[in-house]
């Protein structure tokens, strides 16, 4: 059976997306067997993210059951599987989200890990996906918005009787204005899984259309997310010229 893991956050803009796209690949990277599902059905960006914004079946199709879910699986370059969500209105006026969690037992049977990239907020979209949650991600900003939001939705999380793993800190600059990283622990009651720097690589990757695990996997931020996935994993962090040659393909 696989662990269902959901990378969600209290408000958008916070790199959730960013952080559910290289945690899956740094994930693989381990040779852990992952697939990664766009459940953020109103706004959908994992296709966007790595290049293929519009693909036949999507998880849209499979949800109002005009595709089976082997068919809207892609694997990416790095060997991780994709589900992308649909971009396209007309089919996001036929969706219940509700139908997720009928899916969610195909969904078992795909892999060891899938980890779902949740709609940002507490609205019924990312409650439901919260819903089918084994382990919760939560991802945040260090700014006390972002902060406060996190501590909401990690509420929420807990009352739904969902395990929340703790949280990932991005877009870290070490300004003073910053909460510090222990002001956030002590404020969310949650271990913190790691922290990724702000940096203007993922922009690029961005607009390179792929993960900057792969993009720039020398960065500080692709090292970032390594580490996580490795305590995540219980694994030790491979050494670095295996690790990029096996990233890159070479």
């Amino acid at each position: 059976m696989s662990n269902f893991i959901v990378v969600t956050s209290g408000k958008g803009g916070v790199g959730k997306t960013t952080t559910a796209i290289n945690l899956a690949i740094a994930m693989n990277s381990f040779d852990e067997d992952v697939t990664l599902v766009d459940a953020n059905l109103t706004t959908p960006n994992v296709g966007l993210h790595l290049g293929a914004p519009v693909v036949p079946v999507t998880l849209n199709h499979v949800l109002s059951g005009k595709a089976d879910l082997i068919d809207s699986i892609y694997e990416h370059e790095s060997g991780t599987k994709i589900i992308p969500a649909s971009l396209s209105i007309k089919e996001l006026k036929e969706l219940n989200d509700r139908d997720l969690i009928t899916t969610a037992r195909d969904l078992r049977k795909i892999s060891d890990t899938v980890i779902f990239d949740c709609a940002a907020g507490l609205g019924s979209e990312a409650l439901t996906t919260i819903s089918i949650a084994d382990d919760v991600i939560i991802v945040t900003n260090p700014e006390m918005p972002a902060v406060t939001d996190a501590l909401k939705t990690a509420k929420i999380a807990e009352e739904m009787n969902k395990n929340v793993l703790g949280v990932i800190i991005t877009k870290v600059e070490g300004r003073k204005s910053e909460m510090s990283l222990e002001s956030i622990s002590e404020m969310l009651e949650l271990p913190i899984l790691g922290v990724v720097p702000r940096d203007d690589k993922v922009q690029t990757a961005l607009a390179m259309r792929n993960a900057v695990l792969l993009t720039h996997p020398n960065s500080k931020v692709a090292h970032s997310y390594m580490e996580i996935a490795a305590k995540l994993l219980d694994k030790e962090l491979p050494k670095k010229r295996g690790f990029f040659s096996k990233l890159l393909g070479l």
